[in-house]
């Protein structure tokens, strides 16, 4: 996500990350990854668990990617690392040329 930011930012998408770790640990983790988008607390797991993101065991988290559009509809929601390209193009109209 880092490094394809600006894929993001054009259609309007505003990336951020959700981990487990304290606020502390994610301000020295962002800045020796570099990250250039925020990366959010969740010390509870009530995202993780919201979004479906944790791993069979219940206690690791499955990396897992949401587009959530304005109206508050889920958009885009897959398992893993999918391409940038095809995160994004989940927010463009069908017929939409992109």
């Amino acid at each position: 996500m880092r490094d394809e930011l600006a894929a993001f930012t054009t259609r309007g998408i505003q990336p951020f990350g959700v981990n487990p770790a304290g606020v502390e640990s994610h301000a020295r983790y962002v800045e020796k990854m570099k990250f250039n988008f925020p990366l959010l607390s969740d010390p509870e797991r009530a995202i993780t668990r919201a979004y479906h993101a944790l791993k069979d065991d219940d206690t690791g988290i499955q990396r897992s990617v949401y587009v959530v559009a304005r109206d508050g509809t889920v958009a885009f929601a897959a398992r893993g690392a999918p391409p940038v390209e095809v995160i994004v193009e989940a927010l463009d109209p069908p017929g939409r040329a992109t």
